[in-house]
């Protein structure tokens, strides 16, 4: 007995331990969306589904643009049977089509460019200048992001009146920088006052003044978010409509979204041309976001982590 008693004490010392068993490997097989399927798939699924609600219109009217007039409004797949670019011909050479865009083109860049110019400098002044009232005025533009541009169509339509700026670009241009700065004072002053205010302090130990400043560095330093918002003043600027309408009345002056209308008449409407002419129409905004992407990700990020 004492020896069985050894024997077993003793193999049972002399035994290695026992290893704990290995845990299966965390997976995130989450609730997903019907609470069975993980969440990679359901993440999967949701971004197939928003995919096709956002690029299902855009290929079908790709495709419309493609087929002939006879069978466009029963045209049924995505692959035109007997494609045809005579509705980019038509689009292009008939209604004045390249003069509204070459009129959309001005309007857009010259929005840009002026209120890029004048929301860097407002931007600039709140982010490192203190001056009276300076809170107020910078919550008074956030204020006027709460205003629906449709409420304003009236006020602004007797102000270009008075002007003498009716019916001209150089109004219309005005009434879009009026209606972008607030947005991109506010963002502009995010990224500035991000920017560590040693690197101004060694750029002005070497003569630098205030303009130099800004343009020298902090405007580099902050592209990332101009290009955001350059491409979204682009992108508002090109496809306005209802300010055009109103302050736009003669068709010597009509931009790209004004102009498609003369493609509906009044008994009939050239849908081939017409959806022809909304294709070219959407090329200038893809074109802007491609240039713009290399500053686009990161000034999303940048945006994002403040």
């Amino acid at each position: 007995m004492s020896r069985f008693d050894g024997t077993a004490t003793l193999s049972t010392e002399m035994a290695p331990p026992k290893k704990p068993p290995k845990k299966p490997p965390a997976t995130a097989a989450g609730p997903g969306l019907f609470g069975a399927r993980r969440r990679n798939k359901s993440r999967l699924v949701i971004a197939i589904i928003l995919s096709v609600t956002s690029l299902g219109p855009l290929l079908y009217m790709l495709s419309l643009s493609f087929q002939p007039n006879g069978g466009l409004l029963g045209a049924t797949v995505l692959i035109p049977t007997h494609p045809t670019v005579q509705n980019y011909v038509q689009a292009w050479t008939e209604n004045s089509f390249s003069h509204y865009f070459l009129n959309s083109l001005i309007v857009a860049f010259a929005t840009v460019v002026i209120t890029v110019v004048f929301a860097s400098l407002a931007a600039f002044a709140f982010a490192r200048y203190q001056f009276p009232l300076k809170q107020t005025i910078f919550y008074f533009f956030l204020a006027s992001l709460a205003v629906p541009n449709l409420l304003l169509l009236i006020p602004q339509f007797l102000l270009m009146d008075r002007l003498h700026l009716l019916d001209s670009l150089t109004g219309l241009v005005l009434l879009y920088v009026a209606s972008n700065l607030p947005f991109t004072i506010f963002l502009l002053r995010g990224f500035f006052e991000a920017i560590p205010k040693e690197y101004e302090e060694s750029f002005r130990l070497d003569g630098a003044r205030t303009l130099r400043v800004l343009w020298g560095l902090i405007v580099p330093l902050a592209l990332p978010a101009i290009a955001v918002v350059s491409m979204f003043i682009f992108s508002a600027s090109w496809d306005e409509f209802p300010v055009a309408l109103t302050m736009i009345n003669s068709s010597q002056n009509y931009t790209l979204p004004v102009g498609l209308a003369d493609f509906i008449g009044v008994h009939t409407v050239a849908w081939g041309p017409f959806f022809a002419a909304s294709v070219i129409a959407t090329v200038p905004v893809i074109v802007v976001f491609l240039i713009s992407l290399r500053w686009f990700r990161s000034g999303v990020s940048l945006g994002a982590i403040r």
